[in-house]
Formats: structure tokens, sequence, C-alpha cells
């Protein structure tokens, strides 16, 4: 029997495809923030910036 024929250059493209991934999700465990995290610091920054710009004066 006759297998048809493997594009090796296809299946090494794949592989190195998923290697990258995996490595990228290893990455964003180890490195990234969570999506609660970032809301938290977004609130604490836009409340910093409100009060910044409620002690400053008019001249």
């Amino acid at each position: 029997m006759n297998t048809p024929p493997i594009n090796l250059s296809k299946i090494r493209k794949a592989k190195a495809r998923a290697e990258k991934k995996a490595r990228g999700d290893e990455n964003a465990t180890k490195f990234g923030q969570s999506k609660v995290d970032k809301a938290r610091d977004k609130a604490r920054n836009a409340k910093a910036r409100r009060d910044l710009d409620g002690h400053k004066r008019e001249p």
C-alpha cells in the first residue's frame, strides 16, 4: 500500500507553531495579569487621576 506523499515543511511549521503557542501560554501564566487585576489597576489609576484633578487650583 502506498501512502500519499507528506509535505515535511508543513509538518515542521505546524510543530514550530505548536511549540511557540505552548511557550506563549507558559509565559502568559508566568508573567501575565488576569482580567480582574487589569480592571483593578485601571480603576485605581482613574481614581488617582480624579483625585489629582480635584486638587488642582484654577488661576
